[in-house]
């Protein structure tokens, strides 16, 4: 089982220097809106995926008035025993260690303590447009295969070279079309590779998040979910050389696994335009609790699972089902963010479950 155990936080956004012990499997944080309760979260989730889930700038994570910020976690994986330092220098450069081991590459440790969030913001997923639901499938293949994560990273910095060149083209005037055949064919292992990947996950994945959104809806609906990509009907190769001309005039390149999509319908209209508030809610969950499920099996042990202020806008039927699912028939470590103290701890208490609960 994984678990953490104790977290200390240094200059962490609005804690100066604050340490939390976590003796239960269920750990309840509540008090009012801007105290610190999701920076806690946000915390853990630095000690997971080595970055804040909610910004892509360290920097602004820094306590106001200072320079750096540290933060420790003693975590147990395996009946084992690990550190785990993230630290921000004065001079902007990032640290990360388990164990007083140093990474060379921040993406060693992803995988090694899988998490999942759900948060308010995560409403994207449903209503945003397509990056959003790619950059969901990424962060659970990533924490699911190491070697996805290096072809993705390899695929972006290929990218982001063949668009400086497709842009250059119409500065200078001049098109260097061997150097572009040079970074198609850098482009083409790590876009086949993804694209497989995510062809492969996904014929398992979207059954169980159809399934678990019946069951959290409570009814069946016509809901249906699919992938799509150009590489499912040409090779990436083909797309490259076919659109050439099209990319020339555009200043980007217009095909390849950066434009995916996971298309949702309910009936044959786009969900995100007709569904209720109450779907799109029922649908993150089932999305989330998927990947909840998909980690646990493939890890062997259950993810950490941190909702954020998840029980907004639902009524009470819906938040004891919710926790049941995660805190019953998950055996995972779960926090949880609430406003109100009393109903977190009355929807615990009728669960039968132990829990520790702080108030900040």
């Amino acid at each position: 089982m994984l678990q953490i155990h104790s977290i200390s936080l240094i200059q962490f956004k609005n804690y100066k220097n604050r340490s939390f012990d976590f003796t239960n499997r269920i750990v309840g944080i509540c008090g009012n809106n801007g105290v610190g309760k999701t920076n806690l979260l946000d915390a853990i989730h630095y000690l997971c995926f080595t970055k804040s889930y909610f910004t892509r700038v360290d920097a602004i994570n820094v306590l106001h008035g200072n320079a750096g910020f540290r933060i420790e976690g003693n975590f147990e994986l395996f009946d084992n025993k690990e550190k785990a330092v993230c630290i921000l220098r004065e001079t902007g450069k990032k640290e990360f260690s388990v164990s007083d081991n140093q990474y060379d590459k921040f993406s060693q440790h992803i995988g090694r303590y899988p998490c999942v969030v759900i948060a308010p913001d995560d409403a994207e997923l449903i209503t945003g447009d397509s990056k959003a639901r790619r950059t969901f499938l990424d962060s659970l293949l990533c924490q699911l295969d190491s070697e996805y994560l290096q072809h993705l990273i390899v695929y972006k910095k290929i990218l982001e070279q063949r668009n400086s060149l497709l842009k250059s083209f119409t500065e200078t005037g001049s098109k260097d079309f061997s150097l572009l055949d040079v970074l198609d064919e850098q482009l083409e292992k790590p876009g086949d590779y993804i694209f497989n990947k995510r062809k492969e996950f996904l014929i398992h994945y979207l059954p169980i998040v159809k399934h678990l959104y019946s069951e959290i809806a409570n009814k069946e609906e016509n809901v249906s979910l699919f992938y799509e990509s150009e590489l499912i009907q040409a090779r990436f190769a083909e797309l490259l050389k076919l659109n050439r001309q099209k990319d020339c005039f555009a200043q980007r390149t217009t095909s390849g696994v950066h434009r995916d999509e996971l298309e949702i319908n309910l009936g044959n209209q786009p969900f995100k335009s007709i569904a209720s508030q109450g779907q799109r809610k029922s649908l993150l969950f089932a999305l989330k609790l998927a990947e909840l499920d998909v980690l646990r099996k493939e890890k062997k042990f259950a993810p950490l699972l941190l909702l954020d202020d998840v029980f907004e806008k639902l009524d009470e039927d819906r938040i004891s089902n919710l926790l049941k699912k995660v805190c019953v028939e998950n055996e995972g470590q779960v926090f949880i963010t609430d406003t109100n103290p009393e109903r977190l701890k009355q929807h615990l208490n009728d669960l039968g479950i132990d829990f520790q609960l702080f108030n900040i």
